[in-house]
């Protein structure tokens, strides 16, 4: 009995310090081929990854779920920085940014962050737009600090509350169990088909573009404090979304609304719908697709809006 107690005991231990080794090269080759391409700010003693390009009007974007800023500069920077100064963020917890809290980095306090990165960068009242999770701090930019931004453009983003919970994958890996052992076995032994097969279904029915994969780094997602912070951000994301849907109505800056009528990720009529008619003014334009990734399946569709709201705030 006691044998059989110190093989398990030793096979554990060697499972563990494994795991570890693997978790960690990998970790060290996702940042050897995806390194930080701007700078590292610090706000209020928090580490933010920043990009900028170009010159006018300050555009910012801002990534989703389990996302970094390489999602905007595969394209979408380049085709907006002959007329805006595109800064794009990594939200706290991801790509090159620190998170801040143990038990996740509210949608309030990411915009807290994200607005005083903008600061430093010299942007005081930029444009702001926002895709998915994204989405969801850009309206928290906008109901937090109203007077740091000039016009909001969400992009199939989360805004209201939803009635199916937190999926299976979401709750285990919030969990603590979840946070400190599965997390570093995924970061171990999950292989590059099987990465490269959840970055396709997120653009399915549509396919991947190419080329994206290996400009957007999936790898630096699948880093053991990256998925722990992005995990507790989505555990979190239902009450803090509940706690920010009232004061949609005190949004006052022009504000586009792009979101596909088919979205199965972040439902149209569940989240754009009563977004716009919580807003005053809002402009919703529905996209007969299902794509939840409209930045690169709609990109001319996004850009439009873009442009929308800053003509409509003055800027062009």
């Amino acid at each position: 009995m006691q044998r059989t107690a110190l093989i398990l005991a030793l096979l554990v231990v060697g499972l563990t310090v494994l795991t570890q080794w693997r978790a960690a090269k990998n970790e060290a080759r996702a940042e050897a081929t995806h390194p930080p391409i701007g700078q590292i700010l610090t706000v209020d003693g928090t580490r933010i990854h920043a990009y900028v390009e170009g010159q006018g009007p300050d555009l910012v974007l801002i990534h989703g779920s389990s996302g970094n800023l390489r999602d905007f500069t595969y394209q979408m920077v380049a085709a907006l920085s002959d007329r805006y100064r595109v800064i794009v963020f990594d939200r706290p917890g991801l790509g090159y940014s620190e998170a801040t809290s143990s038990t996740g980095d509210s949608l309030e306090r990411q915009a807290d962050l994200l607005v005083e990165a903008a600061a430093q960068l010299g942007s005081t009242s930029p444009i702001v737009m926002g895709q998915s999770l994204g989405g969801a701090v850009a309206l928290a930019w906008a109901v937090y600090h109203p007077d740091a931004i000039s016009a909001l453009v969400t992009t199939s983003a989360v805004s209201h509350p939803w009635d199916t919970g937190l999926s299976t994958y979401y709750t285990v890996l919030s969990s603590a169990p979840g946070r400190w052992i599965v997390i570093p076995l995924l970061t171990a032994f999950v292989p590059d088909a099987v990465i490269n097969s959840q970055v396709d279904a997120i653009f399915a029915p549509a396919t991947t573009p190419e080329g994206y994969t290996a400009h957007f780094g999936p790898r630096l997602t699948l880093r053991r404090d990256t998925m722990r912070a992005n995990a507790l951000q989505r555990a979190g994301l239902l009450q803090w979304i509940q706690e920010q849907v009232p004061l949609y109505p005190t949004i006052s800056v022009p504000t586009e609304i792009v979101h596909g009528l088919e979205d199965e990720t972040v439902g149209h009529f569940i989240h754009s719908v009563p977004l716009a008619e919580a807003i005053p003014n809002a402009v919703l334009t529905p996209l007969e697709t299902s794509s939840h990734m409209p930045q690169h399946t709609h990109m001319g569709d996004v850009i439009d809006a873009i442009d929308r709201a800053a003509t409509r705030a003055g800027l062009l």
